[in-house]
């Protein structure tokens, strides 16, 4: 899995995990500004970017190399702030992601948010009926003028427009499928009601109420955990406000053990 990294290696950690169908590049108007003050790592998940060489499987897969990221051992170098454990942001799939992480291995993430995570599962048949459809229109995301369509739902702003083509003409059909076959069943982890760092949940207020209901969801499913609805914002928060989100991250960071 490939993984950017930026800032000073001594700064605490932040781990910024990319929706579907993008790689870590809709993070770095965020990331240049977290890099001042944090050690910044910006992976590409299986199937997108520069990861794509080998296809999404599942959220557990791609959680086995969370972990390996963040659990290696001590090491001189940019890597060695990583293990003392991160502040991990997810939009989207990587919000879900980022859930996971902190349900299931809590002693590597200091602070959670996020953003924009579905929590609420598709019922059987409508998920199964969704997934075929996808499959047949997968080809459609080679198109430029399709890629474009959607880049504009994301807020993708024209300096990163030929990213997210590239991105876009670079997922596979199985990365695709099984992507939205994780993201479509997702529900709180059963230990996310257990995690004891600070945790925020956030959505745009212009999002799909499927996404404020989820929002709703993860609070209620963790005491003390942060619900943020943002003004104006649709589904492409980072790449919306990335100044603000950039801020609340680093509030967060101060905030996280």
């Amino acid at each position: 899995m490939h993984c950017e990294r930026l800032g000073p290696s001594d700064a605490p950690a932040v781990v910024l995990l990319h929706g579907g169908g993008m790689a870590g590049w809709m993070w770095r108007p965020v990331a240049q500004r977290l890099a001042t003050s944090h050690h910044v790592l910006v992976p590409d998940l299986p199937g997108h970017g520069r990861s794509a060489d080998a296809p999404y499987t599942t959220h557990d897969d791609a959680l086995a190399l969370l972990r390996d990221l963040l659990g290696m051992p001590p090491v001189d170098g940019p890597r060695a702030t990583a293990r003392r454990g991160a502040v991990v942001v997810g939009f989207s799939l990587g919000a879900q992601l980022a859930v996971a992480l902190a349900s299931t291995s809590p002693e590597l993430v200091r602070g959670v948010m996020a953003v924009s995570a579905q929590a609420e599962p598709m019922p059987g048949p409508l998920a199964a009926s969704t997934l075929g459809l996808l499959a047949l229109a997968s080809p459609l995301a080679r198109y430029a003028w399709f890629a474009r369509a959607q880049a504009r739902e994301l807020h993708v702003p024209d300096e990163l427009l030929p990213e997210y083509l590239a991105t876009s003409r670079g997922i596979s059909r199985t990365t695709l499928v099984n992507a939205v076959r994780e993201n479509l069943r997702f529900e709180p982890p059963a230990g996310w009601r257990r995690y004891p760092g600070p945790a925020v949940v956030m959505a745009g207020a212009r999002e799909r109420a499927l996404m404020l209901r989820s929002a709703a969801a993860l609070r209620r499913a963790l005491p003390g955990c942060v619900q943020e609805t943002v003004p104006d914002a649709g589904h492409g928060l980072p790449l919306q406000r990335p100044g603000w989100l950039a801020g609340r991250i680093e509030e967060l960071s101060v905030s996280a053990p």
